[in-house]
């Protein structure tokens, strides 16, 4: 489950492969922050399925929204994003602290029993990420369209110097 060479070199590929989507600035951000938004909601297995479709809806990459989901929801983050969650749709629906109780989730899993889940877990942790999931969303998009449009920008004036420094070493051949 861990990366072989590192973490960080594993977040440098996915930063690189975002910048690199053939797609317009606008829809290389919208679809990592529909990523980003559906890392947030407590449908495991759902997750790319719910930002292709967001991302769709914002004309995002899909692509994008896909490493979008994989980057935010992890293993690594997502104990955290479970317990904002879940302690912020218990905020926002008033229910008071959790009870001491274990809820047995393993046996209500086992026995299909979702709808026993819902109301103590699922809703919750869903209406508890749907604001957090448009902040993390807003706070990416923004950020990644910037950084697209200047990767694209430095790339265009790299392509450029490498064409005239090959014209300058071959006088003789014609120019474009």
């Amino acid at each position: 489950m861990w990366p072989r060479r590192s973490l960080s070199r594993s977040l440098q590929y996915f930063w690189k492969r975002i910048l690199r989507l053939r797609a317009t600035p606008h829809a290389i951000a919208a679809g990592v922050a529909a990523g980003a938004f559906a890392a947030f909601l407590p449908f495991l297995g759902l997750h790319v399925l719910i930002a292709a479709g967001l991302a769709w809806m914002l004309r995002g990459n899909m692509l994008a929204a896909a490493l979008g989901t994989a980057a935010v929801g992890n293993p690594l983050s997502y104990p955290l994003i479970w317990t904002a969650t879940y302690a912020g749709g218990r905020l926002l629906l008033h229910a008071g602290p959790a009870s001491s109780a274990p809820m047995h989730i393993g046996s209500q899993l086992r026995h299909m029993h979702f709808a026993a889940l819902w109301h103590p877990l699922l809703e919750p942790m869903t209406v508890g990420g749907i604001p957090l999931g448009i902040l993390a969303g807003a706070l990416l998009y923004f950020p990644i369209r910037a950084a697209v449009s200047a990767f694209r920008t430095a790339r265009r004036a790299r392509k450029e110097r490498r064409g005239l420094d090959i014209a300058a070493a071959a006088p003789g051949m014609p120019q474009k």
